[in-house]
């Protein structure tokens, strides 16, 4: 090739290769408005309400009767972007203690990560620690507990098909997938078979069990919470709840398939009236700041809510979202 035309096609590459460079970092700063969705957010509960739940983003949600108080994940540290990436990782005990003081809790009856990433998982031994939870999981998660020294006395494996009570409250552990993601395929397994010592790579906390959370208590409540956008085909068919905690991290870049499947396997299997979407927030922001969706990048939050809302309205089933740190009535 002549020298002018290997020169133009060299200069050619390296404009496309920069419009792509520019394109990604566009997309990691753009992100869908909240604004359009204020009206879904469900209003506080009254102060004399006998079942509350609070939420503090992506999948922790605090029950709480009066009685007995629990947690999904507890995960308060939401390092930045740039340290999740480029560096080692570890909770946050300042923001841990933030976060338990912004929900009310003085003590839990246990904290229950979904699985065990590290969104999920990396601050549930310390929220365990701090409140005198019990740490409850598959055996990914207790290698977590103890590679931050929590007690043996202190955890409990559970397995597919098992139940626990807590005081009023009685939460079945079925087994689910993660979303596919290119990290992650929903299907492969993913375990931690030794205890992690944080600092580490946010990678390191493996996937490990990934559950989908029937809560049942003792007035009459069910609950589904699905912590991740993922599904065990046929898994919740004959079981029936009242409203479903619905991750839909991911769900927006998702095909028109996968999200019919998600929604048929997930909230009308178990003939939900209501579904209150968690997981979407992005988690790289702290939470002192108002909540945002997650950059443009990774998902496209306008496009999953459009399809809840019209699922929604074919079927009869409500969707709202959560207040943040709010109680509210489930």
């Amino acid at each position: 090739m002549p020298y002018p035309l290997l020169r133009s096609a060299g200069l050619a590459l390296l404009a496309l290769a920069m419009a792509g460079t520019g394109f990604v970092l566009l997309q990691t700063l753009r992100r869908p408005p909240l604004e359009p969705y204020r009206n879904l957010v469900l209003p506080a509960a009254a102060k004399d309400a006998p079942l509350r739940v609070r939420f503090a983003g992506v999948s922790t949600l605090l029950f709480d009767d009066g009685e007995t108080a629990w947690i999904t994940d507890g995960f308060f540290s939401r390092p930045g972007k740039a340290a999740t990436l480029l560096t080692r990782i570890a909770p946050d005990p300042a923001a841990v203690e933030r976060g338990l003081q912004r929900l009310g809790v003085t003590r839990l009856a246990a904290v229950v990560p979904l699985h065990s990433h590290y969104d999920h998982a990396m601050d549930a031994p310390l929220v365990a620690q701090r409140s005198g939870a019990l740490l409850v999981g598959g055996a990914s998660t207790l290698n977590v507990g103890r590679g931050l020294g929590l007690a043996e006395a202190q955890m409990r494996e559970v397995r597919a098909g098992d139940t626990i009570e807590l005081g009023r409250f009685k939460l079945r552990f079925l087994a689910s997938r993660h979303s596919p993601t290119p990290w992650s395929d929903g299907v492969t397994p993913e375990t931690l078979d030794a205890p992690l010592t944080p600092p580490a790579r946010a990678s390191a906390w493996r996937e490990g069990d990934v559950w989908s959370l029937l809560v049942e208590h003792a007035w009459g409540r069910r609950f589904l919470v699905q912590g991740s956008a993922g599904f065990v085909p046929g898994a919740l068919a004959g079981r029936r709840v009242d409203t479903v905690f619905l991750g839909v991290g991911t769900l927006g870049r998702k095909t028109e398939d996968y999200r019919d499947a998600y929604w048929t396997e997930t909230v009308r299997a178990v003939g939900a009236r209501r579904v209150i979407a968690v997981h979407w927030d992005d988690f790289w922001l702290p939470l002192d700041a108002p909540l945002q969706a997650m950059p443009l990048l990774l998902d496209d939050f306008a496009t999953t809510m459009a399809d809840l809302q019209e699922r929604g309205a074919r079927d009869g089933i409500e969707v709202r979202l959560p207040p943040l740190f709010t109680p509210f009535v489930p």
